[in-house]
């Protein structure tokens, strides 16, 4: 059903992000384009006697200022790291406009946990808490809430948690508020940090790679958690680059398993296309939701194979910043961004695939994007993204440069 959209864009204007390969922008999209896995580091602090290879961001990250004390966990220092980089766009966006009018809509699966696990390991050694800690910082709405304070925004403010497809969904929810009238500028994205609890959560599902992660490849055997953040600045201005589709659906086949067959990832790419009113060969390169695990890589290469046969350039960059979880729908978005960005004279570069070249037969042939590789998208290059939570939550966004 039309959403009356035609007539109101959804323009991304800033993008901020901090991965494991830099807390800019820049940094982050110079090493995924060569391929880079030299930012992947071993914990041996996340799960007791295991060694975890983790995308953990190792440059120091700001400190939340002493007014928003009570939300300063790392969770909060990752967003706040990603907003200092927009800044001054953001600034000029809500720039004469009501507070009310500005909303913030963001994604985690973690919210300040590492935080909280610290707070409880303290109380169980000293009878108390630490009186840096408040419990906001393990609040999901927390996160939401920090950004609104430090923005000084007073519209709608929630925080989207739907596992790994949040970060997505939190754009989706970003463009409605647009849609519908209720806000004039959205600030919206996705942030998670490694914790202990989805550290062993993860292990006991034996979803975790020991090595390097190896989407689609025969020998994969999970993925690498990762940590980072990624914020918009959306507005309704109908140029640069634009959230031009989305589309969601709930295959609700398992609780931590997808459809195998993938019929929900195939429904919400399939809304996708409807929403921005495209055939498949107007997609140039699709960002896989690509976990390297068991069930996803088959479920999602089946799908991919239904709506695009083996001539859209795929990958995933989840072996290069890692699973970010709750993050990973917005920080795959801004990748997406990043690559329209750097679009020149009609090609659009590409995020490689990297993995060791072993396809798996079970999984149908997709085209995976090689290292260097760019495309010829001419005026408008246009991206689709993909991302699956748990219980079967799907969600797929779709970039395009230009005007809508």
């Amino acid at each position: 059903m039309k959403t009356g959209r035609a007539t109101t864009g959804c323009r991304i204007s800033a993008v901020g992000v901090v991965t494991s390969l830099g807390i800019d922008g820049e940094a982050t999209w110079r090493r995924l384009r060569t391929g880079d896995t030299t930012a992947l580091r071993r914990r041996d602090d996340l799960v007791s006697g295991a060694s975890l290879l983790v995308a953990a961001v190792t440059e120091p990250l700001p400190e939340v200022p002493a007014t928003l004390a009570r939300h300063a966990c790392r969770n909060n220092a990752l967003s706040l790291a990603a907003l200092l980089q927009i800044e001054r766009a953001l600034r000029e966006a809500i720039a004469g406009i009501a507070p009310e009018r500005v909303g913030v809509v963001m994604g985690s699966s973690t919210a300040g946990i590492a935080s909280t696990e610290c707070a409880v390991a303290a109380h169980a050694r000293d009878g108390t808490l630490p009186g840096a800690f408040d419990y906001v910082q393990l609040e999901l709405g927390g996160v939401a809430e920090f950004v609104a304070d430090y923005v000084g925004a007073r519209g709608p403010c929630y925080t989207i948690s739907t596992a790994c497809s949040s970060g997505a969904k939190a754009l989706v929810s970003a463009r409605s508020l647009l849609t519908l009238g209720l806000c004039d500028v959205v600030i919206a994205g996705g942030t998670d940090s490694l914790c202990r609890t989805t550290a062993n959560g993860f292990l006991a599902l034996k979803a975790l790679a020991h090595d390097t992660s190896l989407p689609f490849s025969l020998h994969r055997s999970g993925f690498t958690l990762g940590e980072g953040s990624a914020v918009f600045v959306l507005t309704r201005d109908r140029d640069g680059i634009q959230l031009a589709g989305a589309g969601e659906s709930s295959d609700a086949h398992h609780m931590s398993a997808p459809h195998p067959d993938g019929a929900g990832a195939e429904a919400a790419m399939r809304a996708a296309l409807a929403d921005a009113d495209l055939a498949p060969d107007g997609i140039h390169y699709v960002n896989l939701h690509g976990t390297a695990t068991a069930l996803n890589d088959v479920m999602e290469g089946r799908a991919i194979h239904r709506v695009f046969g083996d001539r859209v350039p795929c990958s995933s960059t989840k072996p290069l910043v890692g699973h970010t979880l709750g993050a990973s729908g917005a920080i795959e978005a801004a990748v997406c961004w990043l690559a329209i960005d750097a679009a020149r004279d009609g090609w659009l570069p590409l995020p490689p695939h990297v993995w060791d070249g072993v396809s798996d037969p079970d999984i149908p042939a997709v085209r995976l994007a090689g290292c260097g590789e760019a495309v010829f998208a001419g005026r408008r290059p246009t991206l689709l993204s993909n991302s699956f939570g748990f219980g079967g939550n799907n969600c797929s966004l779709i970039l395009a440069g230009g005007s809508a």
